[in-house]
């Protein structure tokens, strides 16, 4: 069984010259509350000249400490635990180390209000930095994969044809369903405004060249990519952030081995391949939506549609679109494989790099194929 505690108090005593302040019974967390009261009542009582009697102090834990602090002032207490020969050697460690600990603190200071627009213009430089730093490393690293392209393009046996394979259907093949259906309908959705819209000015036949125009020349190729940043960039940070977090990077390189060489080259070579494929299948299926509703709206039939998509459409915007794609998937695959070479090495790390590099990829995706516009506009193509 625990020892009860003995009451504790403090008591000033002025009937001697100076006067003397007793401090008496167990100062532990058991008599906080009743010594907190007591404490309070004495404040101001007593000065520097008045003597601290600690002959009768019983036990002390760190609350009773903080108390004696607090009723004598840190430095007092200091001079007490190193004069005071009746306390225990815990005691007067304890009480050292409480007023180290004391002397160690600083109130923190209040930073100042800082304007509105100075933190809104703070923010907007540090997202400029951000972007500029980000576009140095993709740029960078763009390079690093052309250079390694380059050295391994007369080495055969270094070519890994199997990854790239295995690459090419989980981007391409596997990817094909989905394209399709989301070109199919945007195809369908874009003749059905071309002809709602077009129907008042008598010309609806245009919704065909309408069709052909927007898909052979942006929109094929452009959710084409859109699907594949989403779909396959976040899918190689993934891989490549996992392999970063249980230290598989650092391995292949323990090994003299090149990560670009092994993970980042086969990804790339894929979506060279795949995502030109993929961009002619989302032309097809856009055209074909565009098709069924020219024939079940507008009594366009089939023969008709082929016979104006020949005779009004160049095989010129077909190659305008094709020309995009293999730029679009170099720097979707590239952005992939370098967020994913960032990871830090935890799940956290690897969601957030994830995330980034899907918004990476889309907005390089959509800025690249705006400005290939404004120069093929130029050009007249």
């Amino acid at each position: 069984m625990s020892t009860p505690a003995t009451l504790a108090s403090a008591t000033l005593d002025t009937r001697s010259s100076p006067a003397c302040l007793h401090i008496v019974g167990d100062w532990t967390l058991v008599n906080y509350a009743a010594l907190k009261q007591r404490t309070a009542v004495l404040q101001g009582q007593y000065d520097d000249s008045t003597v601290v009697d600690l002959d009768q102090l019983g036990k002390l834990d760190t609350a009773g400490a903080a108390l004696l602090v607090e009723l004598l002032g840190a430095q007092r207490l200091a001079q007490l635990a190193e004069s005071a020969h009746n306390l225990s050697a815990a005691d007067r460690a304890l009480l050292q180390t409480v007023y180290c600990s004391l002397q160690d603190y600083c109130i923190p200071v209040r930073q100042p209000d800082v304007p509105v627009m100075t933190l809104l213009l703070s923010r907007i430089g540090r997202a400029v930095d951000t972007l500029w730093q980000d576009t140095l490393q993709v740029l960078g690293f763009v390079g690093l994969i052309i250079a390694t392209l380059v050295q391994r393009l007369f080495q055969p046996k270094r070519w890994r044809v199997t990854s790239v394979v295995a690459h090419i259907e989980q981007t391409g093949l596997d990817a094909a369903p989905i394209v399709a259906l989301l070109t199919f309908l945007v195809g369908a959705v874009v003749a059905f405004l071309g002809a709602t819209v077009l129907k008042s000015f008598g010309a609806s036949i245009f919704t065909v060249d309408l069709v052909a125009f927007s898909f052979l020349r942006e929109f094929g190729v452009l959710l084409t990519a859109i699907l594949m940043a989403g779909r396959t960039a976040s899918a190689f940070t993934a891989q490549i952030g996992s392999m970063k977090a249980n230290e598989e990077i650092d391995a292949i390189r323990t090994l003299g081995l090149s990560p670009v060489e092994l993970l980042v080259i086969p990804r790339v070579l894929a979506m060279l391949i795949a995502l030109p494929l993929l961009t002619f299948l989302a032309m097809l299926c856009g055209i074909i939506g565009g098709g069924v509703v020219c024939a079940l709206s507008l009594d366009i039939s089939p023969a008709m549609f082929l016979s104006l998509l020949e005779s009004d459409i160049g095989v010129q915007h077909f190659l305008v679109g094709m020309v995009k794609a293999p730029f679009f998937a170099f720097l979707i695959a590239a952005i992939g494989c370098l967020e994913g070479l960032k990871v830090s090495g935890s799940a956290e790390s690897v969601g957030a790099h994830t995330t980034s590099a899907v918004v990476q990829s889309i907005f390089v995706v959509i800025v690249l194929d705006a400005v290939a516009a404004l120069f093929f506009m130029e050009m007249g193509w």
